[in-house]
């Protein structure tokens, strides 16, 4: 057992460092590939997939937030109420989602890709240019909409929060990411214990993700803060894009 398991514990941890630095860069957990890729390339049913990927996600996700906080101060009280809205709206979409049979869960997983791809790839820049930012006190209810995406998907808070935060409030992307990590990574740990109560997660596995991502997440943060705000914003975007395209086409070319 131990001997078959090496094999694939060696090509995990390649794969947890690079998404460990694109968690950094871009300020989310890297599950959005991982979880594709235990389905498709170790066999893994959808929710240990998910509770497995929070393995590496929870660690990268509080260095992240850390080293950005530092970097961009955000408003405490404003940061804590999306934290405190963002956990209890997961810890709740979490439960329900180890109650949902695997494929409608798979096929609420497919739908989310196909939102993320239509928001990255048809939403035009300046579509709400001329409206006003809202009244930053609604932040805390960027919590709801990345705390359910958390809990029921175990990815996308940042996917969810980022769009909104610069779309909607007219944040900088480094300032979203901020505030975004201070969303995913206390409800990444709700997440992770309440699979790990339903016996949703491989440890070995997610701990060798964890492993390879806790090496490279300064990288992509160190990275994220010497790059152009346009570099940035475009690199976000096409990563997400390059990302969801990959995933759609991928089950027919693996006939998985």
């Amino acid at each position: 057992m131990i001997t078959s398991l090496f094999p694939a514990l060696l090509l995990t941890i390649p794969l947890g460092a690079a998404l460990g630095f694109c968690g950094g860069l871009f300020g989310i957990g890297g599950g959005i590939v991982a979880i594709p890729v235990l389905i498709l390339g170790f066999g893994f049913d959808q929710a240990t997939a998910q509770g497995t990927a929070l393995v590496m996600m929870v660690p990268n996700l509080l260095i992240a937030w850390w080293r950005y906080a530092r970097h961009n101060p955000v408003d405490i009280k404003l940061a804590a109420g999306i934290a405190c809205v963002g956990s209890a709206t997961t810890w709740g979409c979490a439960h329900f989602a180890n109650s949902l049979d695997q494929e409608v869960l798979r096929s609420l997983f497919a739908l989310f890709l196909l939102f993320v791809a239509w928001r990255m790839l048809g939403r035009t820049p300046d579509n709400n240019g001329d409206a006003p930012p809202r009244d930053k006190r609604l932040l805390p209810l960027v919590g709801l909409a990345g705390g359910s995406s958390m809990g029921l998907l175990g990815i996308g808070g940042g996917l969810v929060a980022a769009p909104l935060l610069t779309g909607w409030f007219r944040l900088s992307q480094r300032a979203a990411q901020s505030y975004g990590l201070a969303l995913v990574a206390p409800s990444s740990v709700f997440a992770l214990g309440t699979y790990a109560q339903n016996q949703r997660v491989d440890w070995g596995m997610g701990l060798a993700l964890a492993l390879g991502g806790l090496a490279t997440v300064a990288a992509g943060i160190a990275l994220a803060h010497r790059w152009p705000e346009r570099t940035l914003r475009r690199a976000f975007g096409l990563m997400m894009a390059a990302t969801a395209l990959w995933l759609l086409v991928s089950p027919w070319v693996t006939g998985r």
